[in-house]
């Protein structure tokens, strides 16, 4: 039997697209061979309208969502993570569960930067802010990419919590990886702790800012004035 509405939203997404935009997409989430978003397939779709068709659609049931999370096209993985996201913000416990622990065995399904980036914090970052959270360091030490990237991006919730300590020890677990997707990620959340407690991110920066690679360093201190952000990029602090 064909479940209709998974083939509307199906419907509705593949009729917004755009082809120009779409090889616009195909190159800037890098989807050439051997780039770390190779293979991924995009029709052209602007985040805001994605957004629309997200809340057009938030009802849509546990076993859809399942489905079209699992899509070869990236906007209906990403519509598919927007209503995950919308789902997890109302839920009662037991379904905030039941969508984690869905999140956590797909993750082979948020595999680009903007994928991680848009749910992570929100899925993961807010089960976990008064949980255990080791699973983020094992995370911080796959050979996956995207899981490092989750593990970092999900402290971006215990950051706006007030709470840093797992920022900073995923930072020193990833200061010397080789991923310039990587060295953004952890560049940001270090910035966003200073942007909350800027004494942590100095201290932080004091032992390590000349170990740490360039395009990091440049990210954590992108808000400080020019003469001393000259000065840590000079390595005179």
């Amino acid at each position: 039997m064909i479940n209709m509405k998974l083939t509307e939203i199906k419907s509705v997404i593949r009729e917004s697209g755009n082809t120009n935009h779409a090889k616009t997409l195909q190159r800037f989430f890098k989807t050439g061979k051997g780039e770390y978003g190779e293979g991924d397939v995009f029709i052209g779709i602007k985040v805001a309208v994605l957004r629309k068709i997200a809340k057009d659609f938030r009802d849509l049931s546990f076993e859809d969502l399942r489905q079209l999370i699992k899509s070869k096209i990236h906007e209906e993985r990403l519509v598919s993570l927007f209503i995950f996201v919308d789902q997890y913000k109302k839920a009662d416990e037991k379904f905030k569960e039941k969508i984690y622990s869905f999140y956590l065995k797909n993750l082979k399904y948020v595999n680009n930067w903007d994928l991680v980036d848009l749910s992570a914090p929100k899925i993961v970052g807010e089960h976990l802010l008064n949980r255990d959270k080791n699973i983020l360091i094992k995370y911080a030490n796959s050979t996956n990419l995207w899981e490092r990237r989750i593990a970092i991006l999900s402290t971006y919730t215990f950051i706006r919590n007030g709470y840093f300590e797992t920022t900073i020890q995923i930072a020193d677990i990833l200061l010397k990886d080789k991923h310039d997707l990587i060295h953004k990620a952890v560049g940001w959340m270090l910035r966003e702790t200073g942007k909350c407690d800027i004494k942590i991110l100095e201290s932080y920066l004091k032992k390590n800012y000349k170990k740490m690679p360039r395009t990091m360093l440049r990210y954590a201190i992108e808000k400080f004035p020019e003469v001393k952000r000259k000065r840590y990029l000079d390595g005179k602090v």
